[in-house]
């Protein structure tokens, strides 16, 4: 091999790690936004009733910061499973999710256990670990809106639909938005909640507009993604 030929490949060399630093910094500096996201614990207290835990920073860290809440009830886990399994590895939303996400390991019971809505000890142990953790969180949070996420087994007129516990203001109107823009998800207000007075209800008081997303619990599972990936596309799109 000739001195000019051992050049020639020297430089060839520089050339492709120049360009293989490049390629690097690039995917370091401009991947999906999911690598800023951290999961913290924010309950971990003997003394209550289960553990709260928040997934930080999902989506574009720039744009506005929304809320959502699972777990307040958790016979209806199987919709918070979803939202917790799609929403993070979205890597096109414009605004920034944080997850709070409820556990509660105490009196969670079963469906046909006999109980009320206003008997189940876990509903209540979730609805007041939501209004001791989650609720100061949101409210000090210089968050944009809150969505609530729960269930029903279908003793509604609507199976699957979004709707806020306040008479007016931005958590209805964004409610109706959301419902207009999604076909499968409807715009209608159960007479009464449960959980209201532990979480949407104080924040829409406190300034933070806030709603519900109500699923189906018996739906098949590829029909609670797609009316979740629904849910996220129409929060994403809000005019905030």
């Amino acid at each position: 091999m000739t001195r000019n030929e051992k050049i020639i490949i020297i430089v060839l060399l520089l050339i492709i790690m120049v360009f293989g630093m490049l390629i690097i910094q690039h995917t370091v500096f401009n991947s999906p936004s999911d690598n800023s996201q951290i999961r913290q614990t924010l309950a971990n207290n003997s003394d209550d009733p289960g553990t709260v835990e928040v997934i930080r920073n999902i989506g574009n860290p720039n744009g506005e910061r929304i809320a959502y809440v699972v777990g307040v009830h958790p016979l209806e886990h199987l919709t918070h499973e979803t939202l917790v399994k799609l929403l993070p590895n979205r890597t096109d939303l414009k605004n920034c999710y944080d997850i709070y996400i409820i556990n509660v390991t105490e009196g969670v019971g079963h469906y046909g256990d006999g109980l009320d809505n206003y008997e189940n000890p876990g509903r209540q142990n979730g609805q007041n670990l939501a209004y001791k953790y989650v609720y100061p969180e949101i409210l000090n949070g210089n968050y944009s809106m809150a969505i609530d996420v729960h269930s029903n087994i279908g003793a509604y007129p609507y199976k699957t639909f979004v709707f806020s516990p306040a008479k007016d203001g931005l958590g209805v109107d964004y409610a109706r938005e959301v419902a207009d823009n999604c076909p499968n998800i409807d715009d209608y207000a159960p007479d009464t909640t449960t959980s209201g007075p532990f979480l949407t209800e104080p924040l829409n008081n406190n300034g933070v507009p806030a709603f519900y997303f109500e699923e189906y619990s018996f739906a098949p599972q590829d029909v609670k993604d797609s009316h979740m990936m629904e849910l996220i596309d129409a929060i994403d799109n809000l005019d905030i």
